[in-house]
């Protein structure tokens, strides 16, 4: 089984920052242009159409995360518009929930729902987006709902490009606070946590619960020298080798060319099934 953790859903509001980007993304335009340009709008399909897609890439499952950021960014995924699309074939698709922990007990509800419901699987948030770090205890309320749940809590967890939001936002020492607090909760450090992977490879080393996930980061650099991923290629081959998750974060990247990559990192055999899909099949109780 191969399942890209980090997938945009393929509908105007899955794309939209990539369409046309917010002021908050001005950041990354130049990016978006240079990948996309006019083609972006080719990746508008509907769940039949993305099915055969994935068919086509090789993938078996796909996560697609919501958002709720709109307390700092006036940006809001709804919770039950990814049902909608996840709800045409949940074998293969599965949701992630948003939530605003500026919102208090609100947010908390709205996730129950979402999960309870609506059918969603876990939780998706980005304190470089709702300006906080992982550890704030805003964000506690919803890691304890999280763990009654049983459901994983995938926290970007890496550099952002927006000049004017700190980069420390995005630290993966703030998950070790966390993970103290909540040694139950899975929690998945998404985009690998570069430029901190040292940082990151020791927190999943001190704690059991916490998972590396690689969305937009091109597997083929992972196993090139002098690019800061060393400790994630040395340790997600042995000492944490169940707890690394392959993610594209399409369209960002392309799903078959990047399965074809970590396939070609000198990994061994056993540990390429993993990261393609064994160890996110054990964490979504596939």
């Amino acid at each position: 089984m191969i399942v890209d953790f980090r997938v945009n859903t393929p509908n105007a509001r899955g794309i939209q920052v990539y369409i046309d980007p917010p002021e908050f993304a001005q950041g990354y335009v130049d990016t978006y242009r240079s990948i996309f340009g006019e083609k972006v709008k080719d990746y508008l399909m509907s769940p039949k159409q993305f099915l055969e897609f994935m068919d086509h890439e090789g993938v078996d499952v796909a996560v697609f995360p919501a958002g709720d950021n709109e307390s700092t960014m006036g940006r809001k995924y709804p919770n039950e518009e990814l049902a909608e699309f996840v709800q045409q074939n949940p074998k293969r698709f599965i949701g992630l929930a948003g939530a605003d922990p500026h919102k208090g007990m609100k947010a908390v509800k709205e996730l129950e729902h979402a999960i309870a419901t609506l059918g969603l699987k876990g939780l998706n948030i980005g304190p470089w987006m709702q300006k906080i770090h992982a550890n704030d205890k805003k964000y506690y309320p919803l890691y304890a709902k999280c763990m009654e749940l049983n459901i994983p809590v995938v926290i970007h967890t890496s550099i952002n490009f927006l000049r004017h939001v700190s980069m420390d936002l995005g630290r993966p020492i703030y998950l070790d606070e966390v993970a103290m607090d909540f040694p139950e909760l899975k929690i998945v450090a998404s985009h690998g946590g570069w430029p901190w992977v040292p940082e990151l490879i020791g927190v999943c080393w001190r704690h059991p619960n916490v998972f590396v996930e690689i969305a937009a980061i091109r597997p083929k650099y992972i196993g090139v020298p002098g690019t800061g991923w060393e400790t994630l290629l040395q340790y997600g081959n042995t000492l944490l080798q169940d707890r690394v998750l392959f993610a594209t974060d399409w369209p960002m990247l392309p799903m078959s060319r990047s399965i074809g990559e970590v396939k070609a990192l000198p990994l061994k055999e056993e540990v390429k099934k993993k990261w393609l899909g064994d160890n996110a099949a054990q964490l979504l109780r596939l």
